[in-house]
């Protein structure tokens, strides 16, 4: 059995991630126009419920404990953020906020990179070849901070509206991006044991940010970094509620997440569209709404941090064929 769950979530990775990628590039409109219904259904799939299935954890016993232990990350920080934003979109004219909006951004694909490192270290671990070493995590992150610098300076790939004047440095976005890839080719080729699925999963997570230098369209350059990225998460968030634990059976955990993220994505997605609206009500919902996302960053950047004793031992308690294979 752990070895079939084993490899579910290494091909699941694998695939799940070059599938979001391609059916990004194949389903992306023209220019600035409005997403088909199929990509826009794997836009909310991959954002707002991706986002919104971070909550289920909260309905754990011990990580309720842990939170109640850490209140920093998990209780104030949360309730800072989500009240400071809600405030910030409703004194704050949107002309002015979204140029605010490129340092969210920022720390979003900063936040895609990251797990683009623990995915890559998990299929290492998972595998038994050893987590990826300090060069390849170099590659990873330097071709990531190209990436990430790549869209700052272009963005109208993220469809801001906004003029900077620092447009002529993409080629330069460009060359870090090219070498962070060739840093990290360099690490994997010196690498003893490559396994199939530990190099699939390495050079997805090296070669991520490629589409935002390969296509001019915003849905073909950047939705496939949001999808690839959520369905990751969707899967092992999935495999972790899927373990039996006291009281709750893996089915029982895996319907109460699926509920949540749902739910919560809907409500995530609609308030994400309401930067534009007259009433101060719904402008602060919409400042909510990024408060929310960006608590997410901070709530996982603690649960998964596999180096501190407590994701260590919850995760390896819920995913041991990914942990101890």
């Amino acid at each position: 059995m752990f070895r079939t769950l084993r490899l579910t979530w290494l091909l699941g990775t694998t695939l799940l991630s070059a599938g979001a990628f391609a059916g990004a590039i194949m389903l992306a409109p023209d220019g600035t126009d409005s997403p088909g219904r199929a990509l826009g259904t794997l836009l909310f799939l991959g954002s707002s419920v991706h986002v919104a299935a971070t909550a289920w954890f909260f309905t754990l016993p011990e990580i309720r404990a842990h939170a109640r232990a850490h209140r920093g990350r998990y209780v104030f920080a949360p309730a800072g953020l989500i009240a400071g934003t809600a405030l910030a979109a409703v004194l704050v004219p949107y002309e002015q906020l979204r140029w605010a909006l490129l340092a969210y951004f920022a720390w979003q694909f900063f936040h895609f990179q990251k797990q683009n490192v623990g995915m890559a270290a998990l299929a290492g671990v998972a595998q038994g070849s050893g987590s990826v070493q300090p060069l390849e995590r170099a590659g990873i992150m330097l071709a990531g901070a190209g990436g990430i610098a790549g869209l700052l300076v272009h963005p109208d790939l993220l469809q801001l509206g906004v003029e900077p004047p620092w447009r002529e440095l993409f080629p330069v976005t460009f060359a870090v991006f090219a070498a962070g890839v060739a840093v990290g080719l360099y690490a994997l080729a010196r690498r003893t044991a490559r396994p199939p699925a530990f190099t699939a999963v390495y050079l997805i997570s090296l070669l991520f940010f490629a589409p935002v230098f390969a296509f001019e369209s915003p849905y073909a350059a950047v939705a496939g970094l949001t999808i690839a990225h959520g369905y990751q998460y969707l899967l092992i968030v999935g495999l972790v509620a899927g373990a039996p634990r006291r009281g709750r059976s893996g089915l029982t955990g895996l319907a109460v997440m699926a509920a949540i993220a749902l739910a919560g994505g809907v409500a995530i997605d609609q308030a994400s569209h309401l930067h534009g609206s007259p009433l101060p009500w719904e402008r602060a919902l919409y400042g909510a709404y990024l408060g929310a996302v960006m608590t997410h960053f901070v709530v996982d950047a603690g649960l998964w941090r596999l180096r501190d004793e407590f994701p260590r031992r919850f995760l390896t308690a819920s995913v041991p064929y990914l942990l101890k294979p």
